[in-house]
């Protein structure tokens, strides 16, 4: 499922985090990646230990944990912190899948990768070039999203961000470790869920809005992998 999630971030938010990543030195992006991402990868980025990175992406997973169609597409167990990314002067990253298993450093944690998501946050206008192209069995989908907006989709897809040849592509990328494994259930169970709270508001009182709670859950407690 690919899912375009809007106003993740207030814009007042979004000033607030670009004014500090405007004025933060950056890495190279390299540095972060596996040997094959790495021949393919060319931007700019903070390490998960940089304080501006810890900062922000905490600010970032409060409003994740507050929206309701995050929670409810993404059904997420555990959020890899935020990484916090910049393409400027012909900056791409070639196509490439994301890993399986990222180690959270200093924690103990491992987080596996069901979910990509990609939080802009530098305006559309702002820059040339810098889609987000993701290939699935139906083609290529390409996101090029507003200030504050995510896109959500499975970190099995292969995917790559277009050079930019002009201005600055600021964003946030994290990573997700499901309730759900399957992208299939978990796009069967939002799909309920969103018809459910589309009957709640129309016919709150229709006897059958129980029965089909139910079996939401039900088929949550069966898919889930705790």
């Amino acid at each position: 499922m690919l899912l375009h999630i809007p106003k993740v971030l207030t814009p007042e938010q979004v000033a607030q985090m670009r004014d500090v990543l405007d004025r933060t030195d950056w890495e190279d992006g390299r540095n972060t990646a596996g040997p094959q991402a790495a021949r393919v990868k060319r931007n700019q980025q903070l390490t998960e230990e940089h304080p501006v990175a810890q900062q922000l992406g905490d600010t970032l997973l409060k409003a994740l944990g507050r929206n309701e169609l995050f929670l409810s597409a993404a059904l997420p167990h555990r959020v890899f912190p935020p990484l916090f990314n910049r393409y400027c002067d012909g900056g791409e990253f070639g196509m490439h899948v994301d890993t399986a298993v990222r180690d959270v450093r200093g924690k103990g944690i491992r987080v596996r990768t069901d979910l990509s998501a990609t939080l802009f946050l530098s305006e559309p206008h702002e820059y040339d070039g810098g889609e987000l192209v993701m290939d699935d069995t139906y083609g290529a989908h390409a996101a090029k999203l507003p200030a504050g907006d995510m896109v959500l989709y499975p970190s099995t897809s292969l995917h790559r961000v277009n050079a930019v040849t002009r201005g600055a592509r600021v964003a946030a990328i994290c990573w997700v470790q499901s309730l759900v494994r399957e992208d299939a259930q978990r796009t069967l169970l939002y799909e309920m869920d969103t018809a459910l709270q589309a009957l709640n508001r129309s016919v709150p009182e229709h006897p059958s809005l129980l029965q089909l709670t139910g079996v939401y859950h039900n088929l949550l407690r069966r898919w889930a992998d705790l």
